[in-house]
């Protein structure tokens, strides 16, 4: 059985543990709270000297990291990765993209208004970060226009990817009233078979 580290309420966690319940995967789930440093013992970092989550024991000793890589590994040889060239490099297109023009904005600007106290330093950096995340969710729009889904005509790890953040986006100040294709295909992947919340 697959252990799953990870922390609740963290979106990289939770995109590895959508895809597991979903394909009706069994996964023992440990959790790990970065914020009391749990990630930052010589145990743990034997096991993920990047001191991280989430992370992924497929069996003894056998350790991946990484939330996307995670999806990859855990995807391949189903319908959640397409096994067609050309529509496999649209998946890790948009994984790309949610790493480097999307989690950075919309996860930093949640993390900082739900966990941060308001007073705090970093809510400086607040409208930059709302800037960009919406450069990211109007790209999303665009994509999402003539697409029922990201990549592959079907439901897949891109969507994964991207819904683990932008359905809690609003905890992160942004406001999705503007993009109604976006909210669209929120509901579509909150319908999909055994999809579950994040904790």
């Amino acid at each position: 059985m697959y252990r799953l580290y990870g922390m609740s309420g963290s979106g990289n966690c939770y995109k590895p543990k959508l895809l597991l319940t979903q394909m009706g995967v069994p996964f023992a789930w440990i959790e790990k709270d970065t914020r009391k440093a749990e990630t930052r013992t010589p145990e743990y970092l034997a096991m993920n000297a990047n001191g991280k989550v989430p992370l992924l024991e497929i069996t003894p000793g056998q350790y991946l990291a990484e939330s996307n890589a995670i999806l990859c590994y855990l995807a391949e040889g189903t319908p959640y990765l397409p096994q067609d060239r050309w529509q496999r490099a649209h998946v890790m297109q948009w994984l790309f993209f949610e790493q480097y023009s999307h989690e950075p904005y919309l996860a930093v600007a949640r993390f900082i208004m739900k966990f941060l106290p308001p007073d705090d330093a970093r809510r400086a950096d607040l409208p930059r970060l709302h800037a960009r995340g919406h450069q990211a969710l109007a790209v999303m729009e665009r994509q999402l226009t003539e697409h029922a889904f990201f990549a592959g005509g079907q439901y897949s790890i891109a969507d994964i990817a991207l819904y683990a953040y932008t359905h809690v986006a609003d905890e992160g100040g942004f406001d999705l009233s503007r993009y109604s294709k976006v909210r669209g295909w929120l509901e579509r992947v909150h319908a999909q078979s055994g999809h579950v919340g994040m904790a």
